[in-house]
């Protein structure tokens, strides 16, 4: 399960239940809001969904404390596209 809260500005907090609970810090710029989803999809909408691209991959102990979210991209190349199909289709 993944639980995303808005912080303040463009920081948001995103616990992830597995094995081990997990807390992330994350970074989301409304310009790459908007590139990742749209104009008509959340914030919240884009780091849940994130989340789950990088759950099928990882373990979510695996995955970074803090980070700017447009980061996933340089670990996992075809993060962008996959997440704005993603979020057409949600």
């Amino acid at each position: 399960m993944v639980k995303v809260q808005h912080l303040s500005g463009d920081e948001y907090e995103v616990k992830v239940d597995g094995t081990t609970r997990t807390t992330h810090h994350v970074r989301l710029r409304d310009v790459d809001r908007q590139r990742l989803g749209g104009k008509s999809v959340s914030a919240g909408q884009v780091i849940e969904e994130s989340f789950r691209f990088l759950l099928e991959r990882e373990p979510n102990t695996s995955i970074l404390s803090s980070f700017e979210l447009p980061l996933i991209g340089k670990y996992f190349p075809q993060y962008e596209r996959e997440i704005r199909e993603r979020l057409k289709q949600g």
